[in-house]
């Protein structure tokens, strides 16, 4: 299969929600991103939904990468990706990781939420799988 190159690099937000303060890993994660050739947008700490999505079109990402570890997985995934429905954003993956059940995440997932990573996952296969999905999903 022959894959065109991108005429611009790809561009992932990475946002932690909500009160969770442990910011560790979204960090990893933006640096390992950006060590890849992909421009990260990181929110910081204390984001609302409201927030990562109006960060997310502003910036005009191709996806956002969210790191929660707080246990409000099942509020803040439902209300970004109904928030992304409402701005007709249907073409920018929401994935994300941390502390999530399995249970959980067969549900998110069902809901439209891409592949989310567990603690332990590389870097490696999170670069990959947000690669993959944008060469599938969006047109340059």
């Amino acid at each position: 299969m022959d894959i065109k190159p991108f005429n611009r690099p790809i561009r992932v937000l990475v946002a932690k929600v909500g009160l969770d303060g442990h910011d560790r890993g979204a960090r990893i994660i933006a640096t390992s991103l950006r060590d890849a050739g992909m421009e990260v947008i990181y929110t910081g700490l204390r984001q609302t939904p409201e927030m990562v999505v109006n960060t997310a079109l502003q910036e005009d990402v191709d996806a956002i990468g969210i790191s929660i570890l707080s246990g409000a997985h099942m509020t803040v995934f439902p209300k970004v990706l109904a928030l992304m429905k409402e701005r007709e954003m249907d073409d920018v993956l929401v994935t994300g990781g941390g502390i999530i059940p399995a249970k959980d995440m067969a549900e998110l997932k069902g809901m439209g939420v891409g592949e989310l990573f567990p603690p332990g996952t590389t870097t490696a296969d999170i670069v990959k799988y947000i690669t993959d999905w944008v060469h599938q999903h969006r047109n340059f």
